[in-house]
């Protein structure tokens, strides 16, 4: 069985998030959404909050896809939750050349930790590849229209932790 672990904060899930979503799932059989609890980004929404939307993303992406997804929150190096869940590739999305600087080096470190782990970098569609979620809480927290860069379920729940639903 082919397992592939995703990983991020998904402070909130993204369309460019879901996009990686449904591709990566077509190349494992087991996809593992791992959801950073990451304290050092100081996230919006509680590792519970992050979760429940995630797997809520997830209900119909994984019907669509065939693939198994499963969310799983971890706070361990990024090669140790992929030991954890057994995934032999690690799946990052990119958007632009700043994003493959950092993920050049995280994939450096990581083969020196686990050779055996492979990482497979996901090119985010065009229409997606802007939508960084830092950016979508700021566009939010300024009163901007979010519905072109999240789920529509996701929308609701930023406005709302926001106060401004």
């Amino acid at each position: 069985m082919r397992i592939g672990l995703y990983p991020g904060t998904f402070d909130p899930i993204t369309l460019g998030h879901r996009d990686i979503i449904s591709r990566a799932a077509r190349l494992v059989d087991r996809l593992v959404i791992g959801v950073a609890i990451n304290r050092d980004k100081g996230p919006l929404f509680t590792l519970e909050e992050r979760v429940q939307m995630v797997e809520a993303e997830c209900v119909e992406l994984a019907q669509r896809t065939g693939a198994e997804i499963i969310v799983h929150p971890f706070e361990n190096l990024l090669i140790d939750c992929a030991r954890d869940v057994g995934a032999s590739v690690i799946i990052r999305g990119l958007r632009a050349v700043a994003d493959f600087e950092y993920e050049y080096q995280m994939v450096g470190m990581n083969r020196r930790l686990d050779s055996s782990i492979e990482t497979v970098f996901l090119m985010a569609e065009a229409q997606h590849q802007a939508i960084a979620s830092k950016l979508v809480k700021e566009i939010a927290r300024l009163d901007g229209d979010v519905s072109g860069f999240v789920p529509a379920a996701v929308r609701t729940a930023l406005l709302k932790k926001l106060g401004k639903a």
